[in-house]
């Protein structure tokens, strides 16, 4: 399979990165242990609860130096990471980073590569958060915290981490995007269109950063037992609480099971961390643009081929064919 170096050289493009798209079977999503990723300095957002606290400690105790952020610091979930931490010898530090925040992210990630002594290696953009209901019934203000936190926090971080990335021609982006982000289901009101744009917004990004040697990976979970079913539920109801009895009454059952609090099954959400594990300790290039993750449910799979697919005739021979071709193959 030709490198990325190799395709964007012959476009005249000094890069360092190789494309590889493929697709993956179950068993790639259900690693035992954890590649070695000494050496490696990850950024990850979200890391209070759900994958992003899993993945810190996954990481740290694959040998990363791992900045674990979080908001509104002091915090029992922070606390109980830097417990860890001294209780195991790992190389974690806690950051206070809030994505909603310019100023904010701005500081937690330089603050990040002061730890790192340079540029990250790795940034895993993986707070979010949800509403759910029909889309009438989301208010501009549940939109607007929506789209501020799951879109232009991602947008936050990956800006104030990038140009240290691109000073050293090299590094690694993963947004956390959902089987939401290919797939509709109703009821999820505007959680999905959050979700389409970070699949839209990752997948430009790998693009446009591959003759910079960095390299973009989607990753796409399905349901999982985490505080996320119980978040989205708290959200959920201070929504119905702002609604009108009209509109109550017109979307009555969506209304009657929106606070129902899924479990997300019985699946292991330590295959998310598995799964960017391995990705980040794939060669430069070698590494998936996107990567669904569930041992059973994995709908967008088909959609991301003929995504793929799509991508390559439209643009396999344009300008940007170059730059599509490094990430696609």
């Amino acid at each position: 399979m030709p490198t990325r170096r190799e395709i964007l050289s012959a476009a005249s493009a000094a890069t360092v990165i190789a494309a590889a798209s493929r697709p993956v079977s179950a068993a790639n999503h259900q690693g035992a242990g954890a590649p070695d990723l000494s050496g490696k300095a990850i950024l990850i957002t979200g890391t209070s609860s759900g994958f992003g606290h899993l993945g810190a400690l996954h990481y740290a105790r694959a040998g990363a130096k791992v900045i674990a952020t979080m908001r509104n610091l002091p915090r029992p979930e922070a606390d109980a990471l830097v417990k860890a931490a001294k209780d195991e010898g790992l190389d974690l530090h806690v950051v206070e980073l809030d994505v909603l925040d310019p100023d904010s992210v701005i500081g937690g990630v330089a603050k990040a590569e002061r730890l790192a002594g340079g540029a990250l290696d790795v940034i895993v953009n993986n707070a979010g958060i949800s509403f759910g209901l029909p889309v009438e019934l989301q208010d501009e203000e549940a939109a607007r915290l929506m789209f501020d936190t799951n879109v232009l926090g991602y947008q936050r971080v990956a800006r104030a981490a990038l140009p240290g990335m691109r000073d050293v021609k090299r590094g690694q982006v993963f947004n956390v995007s959902s089987q939401l982000g290919r797939v509709v289901i109703p009821g999820f009101g505007l959680y999905s269109a959050t979700k389409f744009a970070v699949e839209a917004q990752a997948e430009q990004m790998a693009y446009e950063l591959a003759p910079h040697g960095i390299d973009v990976t989607i990753i796409q979970p399905g349901g999982y037992p985490t505080a996320i079913w119980e978040n989205a539920s708290a959200n959920t109801q201070t929504l119905i609480d702002r609604l009108s009895d009209d509109e109550k009454t017109a979307y009555q059952g969506f209304i009657d099971n929106a606070t129902r609090v899924g479990t997300g099954g019985d699946s292991d959400p330590m295959d998310i961390p598995r799964a960017i594990a391995e990705i980040i300790a794939m060669p430069a290039g070698q590494r998936p643009l996107r990567r669904a993750v569930h041992p059973v449910t994995r709908p967008q799979e088909k959609i991301n081929e003929v995504s793929a697919a799509t991508q390559l005739a439209i643009l396999g021979d344009s300008p940007y064919g170059p730059m599509v071709k490094a990430v696609l193959g």
